[in-house]
């Protein structure tokens, strides 16, 4: 927890203004980042897309080869299996970095969230402090008022 240097009226107001300052740039910072892995999502995406018309591409091949020749049918039985299993590599592997991507920005969501619940309670336990000390500084005037009147 971040500990501030007392000056006359509170807390050094340069200091939390720094502070503050910080938790901006690093909210800011992890907001780029999440909209880069979003974007990043999005590419992979349109690559899965341009996947899927190739696979497309290759049954349509598949087809004209069924009705040519026996031969050319069994070549085109192993080219349609080996597409296969590498689109369905390509997906596992996109949905597994898809996963860890979404995983990871929940993560610094959390992270984001737990550093702006403990600002707000930073924020809060100031505010306390500042009313504190005001409500001692009003009791020392009205001692002050007091002593005078007697």
């Amino acid at each position: 927890m971040k500990k501030f240097r007392r000056s006359f009226n509170g807390y050094n107001v340069d200091e939390v203004n720094a502070f503050i300052d910080d938790v901006i740039r690093r909210i800011e910072s992890i907001l780029k980042e999440e909209e880069q892995i979003k974007r990043e999502i999005i590419g992979k995406d349109n690559k899965i897309k341009e996947l899927e018309y190739t696979l497309e591409h290759y049954k349509s091949i598949e087809n004209e080869l069924n009705s040519s020749i026996s031969t050319a049918q069994d070549h085109a039985e192993y080219i349609k299996r080996l597409a296969n299993s590498e689109r369905d590599a390509i997906i596992n592997e996109a949905r597994k970095n898809a996963n860890r991507i979404v995983s990871d920005a929940l993560i610094r969501a959390e992270k984001t969230e737990f550093q702006a619940q403990v600002l707000k309670k930073n924020i809060n336990l100031f505010k306390s402090r500042v009313r504190t000390l005001l409500n001692q500084q009003l009791d020392i005037v009205d001692d002050l008022d007091k002593e005078e009147l007697d």
